[in-house]
């Protein structure tokens, strides 16, 4: 595996145990969600993981029109930023938040199997 692929992977896994974490602090509505740390450590890897995504699409031609798996991963990325923002931020309620923590930790699964089988499909 190639160090730019190698990168992407382990910012993909530091970003979601981040996630499950800042969750995890959410539910406990615990004071250490706002330390320093959890809040500006997301931002670095997540921006780190986007740039190496790019990075990979560019070096191999591919693009989002051509690769449907591509879009769907983009689809999928925005709609699991949606949901993270609404269970870390803006959920009105301890629910709503719970709710869209979990939604958005399915939507990340299938986001690393649309990469794995580079297929849409990956569910039927």
């Amino acid at each position: 595996m190639e160090w730019v692929k190698i990168i992407h992977v382990s910012c993909a896994l530091l970003s979601i145990t981040g996630f499950i974490t800042r969750g995890i602090l959410m539910m406990r509505e615990s004071v250490l969600l706002q330390a320093r740390l959890f809040r500006i450590a997301p931002h670095i890897i997540d921006t780190l993981l986007l740039a190496t995504a790019i990075w990979l699409a560019v070096k191999y031609g591919l693009s989002p029109g051509d690769n449907p798996w591509l879009m769907a991963k983009i689809i999928a990325l925005l709609l699991y930023i949606g949901l993270g923002t609404v269970a870390l931020k803006r959920g009105k309620t301890k629910q709503v938040r719970i709710i869209a923590w979990l939604a958005a930790l399915l939507v990340f699964a299938y986001i690393v199997a649309v990469a794995v089988t580079k297929s849409a499909m990956v569910f039927v």
